[in-house]
């Protein structure tokens, strides 16, 4: 009995029941078998060794493949086990899943692990990869897998296997004398993986609960060739000189103070860089039609339990009592932008009608998740609500993505999208859930956009599109979004008048672009590594005297490139000139403005561009109208 596999190319090939999956890779070509890690049959990744017996839609996976390197990480992470094992015998087993670009496991051991211990780690880890032990699969009963962890003493094991529904499959994956509970999949063997790298301790509460035992945890990455790992490492050393937080400080763009933890302070030069982006915002919002609300930040209990908030998103919220009653600190915008759309009666003429706010949210997080302002306790959201007739859903996310792919155009950044559909906790039928999702997937496959499914990840009143970013380093950060929500507009009982004269239930669509403005400037800082394009810049130039006998002139020319709308300063202290000029370097400032004698009676100043150097000596009159010129266009 044969069975049919489909290839991601539309061919189809037949294989005799039961094939094992690499013998179809190596009749597709020796070389992708060299290279497969897994491979994909239907939506299920699955190991090499793994049986084909039915018809299937088949992909092999490469390290390539986002789901590649997943199992090539997950597959380090039994290495780091089994060599933490070896070196320090009696350590107890948590988890150790594969995540961005690494891996990590969690350990109970008697022993504190220490930097030093990380190279012997690591040292064990290459051996075991030269072993080349294969990674051998068996499904256990759940009595024999209990009997199993509980003889080698493993207990956090024995709970995960208490914890699996009672009809789920129970596996385990050996390799050499290592065992671990795991669904897998795992890469073939060991000596796929040829470079290892440990970068990290960290402690991490058993199953993420405060109330259980904290573990300490080791993070890694891993690769298929060194090269990689080194081109890696590199990207990590580029990432530290970019560090938001670090740039943040020197730069005196914010602080995160002992008084406020995750809730940032933004300092002078910060406020310049936040209001440019608002006032952006402002302006090209009211070009898209948008008009702007503003909603209060504390709102009555009775509110958020209509919204379905107190429900499903309770134990991120803030609450205080106002005349003995409840009041919850705003975790999101859309309550109050549907108060304004219901403050008055609509009609269908008016719609769509389109909400914006930039609305100070605050929403709890635990203190270790904290992370300057990518992961904070307060931020301003760029929301907008738009209401409008079931027709236009469609046109209206397509304006929607169009508007979006112009902000981040703007910055320089590519993106790529992801589709979000019902998560397990949601509000709703199972009929309107599919109305919206088959809306969002229908506008961005008539926009011609690539896009990813991301199964059971929507907001549990709609799902979304997400814009994820990728700076130039190559890292990913999800910004945008854009929530489709048939729930809200039922809860709230927004109505407008139809043609008919009768009340109809409007539509509602969710949508962010930066995200959060914080966040934003956090990705900004790190994008830029601090050197902001110069509509952004605090500091646009600055003039700098060769002496002290060209003071006066700098300080007379600081004053007509503020009046020409440059933000510009004098440096008038007593250091030589090569001194301030790497300090104006350092700090970021795009244009230096060198005034000696000779400028003065040219009336021109020699000017430097961060990164580009000395241009030579400009007229006043054409570097005012050059930047002026570059501050309108917003050119990154």
């Amino acid at each position: 009995m044969n069975v049919n596999v489909t290839f991601p190319d539309g061919s189809i090939r037949e294989y005799p029941q039961g094939v094992p999956v690499i013998e179809v890779i190596k009749s597709i070509s020796r070389g992708l078998a060299k290279s497969a890690l897994a491979a994909k049959l239907n939506d299920r990744v699955v190991d090499l060794d793994a049986k084909i017996n039915e018809d299937v839609s088949f992909s092999a996976l490469t390290f390539d493949d986002e789901q590649g390197q997943r199992v090539l990480r997950h597959s380090s992470s039994h290495i780091l086990a089994q060599a933490v094992q070896r070196l320090f015998p009696g350590t107890k087993l948590g988890i150790g899943p594969a995540i961005q670009d690494g891996f990590y496991y969690d350990f109970d051991s008697e022993h504190t692990f220490t930097p030093e211990d990380l190279a012997a780690i690591e040292k064990e880890m290459n051996k075991i990869t030269k072993e080349a032990y294969q990674y051998q699969r068996e499904v256990l009963s759940r009595t024999e897998a209990l009997k199993l962890f509980n003889d080698n003493g493993e207990n956090y094991k024995v709970e995960l296997i208490n914890g699996l529904p009672e009809d789920a499959e129970i596996s385990l994956y050996r390799q050499g004398e290592f065992v671990d509970l795991c669904a897998g999949p795992h890469v073939s063997d060991t000596g796929k993986i040829k470079a290892v790298k440990l970068l990290s301790l960290a402690g991490a509460y058993w199953r993420g609960s405060e109330k259980n035992k904290m573990l300490q945890r080791i993070y890694g990455t891993s690769f298929p060739k060194k090269s990689l790992l080194d081109e890696h490492l590199m990207r990590i050393e580029e990432a530290k000189k970019r560090d938001h937080r670090k740039l943040g400080t020197e730069l005196e763009l914010f602080e995160i103070m002992e008084d406020g933890p995750g809730f940032p302070f933004f300092l002078p030069k910060g406020m310049v860089i936040r209001n440019e982006l608002e006032n952006f915002w402002r302006e090209e919002h009211a070009k898209w039609g948008y008009q702007e609300i503003k909603s209060p930040i504390i709102l009555n209990r009775s509110l958020w339990e209509r919204s379905g908030h107190w429900d499903h998103y309770k134990e991120n919220m803030y609450y205080t009592r106002i005349d003995e009653q409840d009041f919850a600190v705003k975790p999101m915008n859309c309550p109050g932008g549907m108060l304004v759309y219901k403050n008055k009666l609509h009609s269908y003429r008016e719609l769509p009608i389109r909400y914006g706010e930039l609305g100070l949210v605050h929403r709890h997080e635990l203190s270790g998740a904290l992370h300057g302002l990518m992961r904070v306790r307060c931020f301003t959201q760029d929301d907008a609500h738009i209401f409008m007739l079931p027709s236009q859903i469609k046109d209206e996310i397509k304006n929607v993505i169009d508007m979006v792919d112009a902000f981040y155009k703007l910055f320089g950044f590519e993106y790529h999208v992801e589709l979000s559909t019902r998560p397990e906790k949601a509000m709703g039928s199972l009929e309107v859930w599919e109305i919206a999702t088959d809306a969002l997937r229908q506008a961005l496959t008539e926009k011609g956009m690539e896009f990813k499914i991301n199964e059971g990840d929507g907001a549990f009143y709609g799902p979304k599109i997400d814009f994820h970013l990728r700076d130039c380093l190559g890292r990913t950060w999800q910004c945008g979004t854009i929530q489709l929500d048939f729930q809200m507009p039922e809860k709230f009982d927004l109505t407008y008048i139809g043609e008919d004269g009768q009340k109809h239930r409007p539509v509602m669509i969710h949508r962010v672009i930066f995200g959060s403005i914080e966040r934003f400037i956090g990705i900004l800082t790190e994008h830029y590594a601090g050197a902001f394009p110069l509509w952004l810049a605090p500091i646009q130039a600055r003039v700098c005297p060769i002496t002290d006998k060209q003071a006066d002139y700098a300080v007379k020319l600081t004053e007509k490139l503020v009046q020409a709308g440059i933000r510009a300063e004098a440096d008038l202290r007593n250091e030589k000139i090569g001194y301030k000029i790497r300090e104006g370097q350092t700090q970021k400032v795009p244009f230096m403005l060198v005034v000696g004698d000779k400028e003065i009676a040219q009336d021109s100043v020699s000017v430097r561009e961060l990164g580009v150097g000395d241009l030579g000596a400009k007229p006043v009159a054409q570097v005012i109208s050059d930047l002026q010129q570059e501050i309108k266009l917003k050119k990154s």
